[in-house]
């Protein structure tokens, strides 16, 4: 006899097994739904309070710490990361843009500003670069610094959307990271100069080091312009005269009070600064300065604070500011690093008169708060309306300082 065959029957036990197995792997499904939920709330929320804080910060800078000439008011213009030299870009009824290199950040900035020059999107034109800390604009083009090389954005002002990829203008500056960011500027007779630094505290390296360089705007006919320059981070040409002014950072570890940061007036190519046989126009080196008398060379036309890190300097050619401005320099003085005592951290004003300089004053003053800073001017630029914008590479800001006559 064939044996009937039956569809097994679930028992009610197994049945509720399974509903309770199905269940809790539903509740373990939705406690993994809600802990990546409050997981991702979560990282927003922290995102979105560190950058409200950093904003805060940004914003609510204790600019009414900052001490000026009467009539002279300073704002925070806008918020730039590691802002070291700026360069104006162009200009028109519209408004114009300003570029902003960086040391550490490796980045390049453009900030656009409108006709009545209130700033308005930062974007960035370039990154991943080593110390793009010099910039120069000319016909239409960026040119920045970066340690060994100096690149070219062809047309920049219309493509910050998009900017282009760089054209090398050279690739063969030395590679020493030890003084090696640049300040770099177009001079009147249409070249390009470009400062490379000792790449030590004291020592005699050959050309081209301690020295400011010039070429052609394609990298050709380089050629050494100036000797005896340990570290120059900032130069312009006189409006009177054409001649190039360059400040120099003076050597460290002599002291508290020596040797000072150097003021320099180069009228012509191939004159030597002292560096490092002498500093300051008459302090001989303690190494060096038994192989050369310190009247073979050019003294400074002004000395300057001792270790105040003197960067960035422009003339002011503006008509915003007292007649009484025009044709100064003004300095930005990035502040000391070793003194006991620290000293910078302001904005200077070198007055000039027949070629010849007549005072060293405090322009601005104020981030630095006892022995706290705050901020660490790094470069001066004038805008068209005779305003005058200060990088800060600490803060990560740029001020704007107008005059109204009180």
């Amino acid at each position: 006899m064939m044996a009937t065959l039956h569809k097994a029957t679930p028992s009610p036990l197994h049945g509720r097994c399974a509903h309770r197995l199905a269940s809790r792997s539903n509740r373990a499904e939705n406690r993994r739904v809600a802990i990546a939920e409050f997981f991702m709330k979560s990282v927003h929320l922290t995102l979105s309070l560190v950058l409200l804080a950093w904003t805060s910060v940004a914003t609510a800078l204790p600019l009414e710490t900052i001490k000026l000439p009467p009539g002279f008011t300073i704002e925070h213009w806008a918020t730039v990361d590691n802002a070291r030299q700026m360069a104006l870009g162009g200009f028109d009824a519209n408004g114009g843009v300003l570029y902003v290199g960086s040391r550490s950040a490796g980045k390049v900035h453009a900030v656009k500003f409108d006709a009545s020059y209130r700033a308005g999107a930062v974007t960035t034109v370039a990154a991943g670069l080593n110390m793009p800390s010099g910039l120069a604009w000319k016909d239409g083009a960026l040119y920045v610094g970066a340690v060994n090389r100096i690149l070219r954005y062809d047309d920049i002002d219309r493509r910050l959307a998009k900017p282009p990829a760089p054209v090398v203008v050279t690739d063969s500056l030395p590679t020493d990271t030890h003084h090696g960011w640049k300040f770099i500027a177009f001079g009147p007779d249409g070249k390009l100069y470009v400062p490379v630094g000792a790449p030590c505290n004291i020592c005699a390296p050959d050309d081209p080091y301690a020295a400011i360089l010039r070429m052609n705007a394609d990298g050709s006919g380089r050629e050494v312009f100036a000797r005896g320059v340990r570290n120059s981070v900032g130069f312009d040409w006189s409006p009177v005269d054409g001649s190039l002014w360059f400040t120099d950072n003076g050597r460290d570890w002599l002291g508290d009070n020596s040797p000072p940061d150097e003021l320099n007036r180069a009228p012509r190519a191939a004159m030597h600064f002292g560096y490092p046989y002498c500093h300051g126009g008459e302090l001989a080196d303690p190494e060096f300065g038994k192989q050369r008398n310190c009247r073979e060379f050019e003294p400074p036309a002004q000395k300057l604070g001792p270790h105040v890190a003197s960067l960035g300097m422009r003339f002011y050619t503006g008509t915003m500011f007292p007649a009484d401005y025009r044709n100064q320099i003004f300095i930005a003085e990035h502040g000391s690093w070793n003194s006991l005592a620290k000293v910078g951290y302001r904005i200077s004003l070198v007055r000039i008169k027949d070629h010849r300089t007549v005072a060293y004053e405090t322009f601005a003053s104020g981030w630095l708060q006892g022995r706290s800073a705050w901020g660490r001017p790094a470069d001066v630029q004038m805008l068209p309306d005779g305003s005058l914008l200060i990088a800060d590479d600490h803060a990560g800001a740029i001020y704007r300082i107008t005059y109204r006559k009180p």
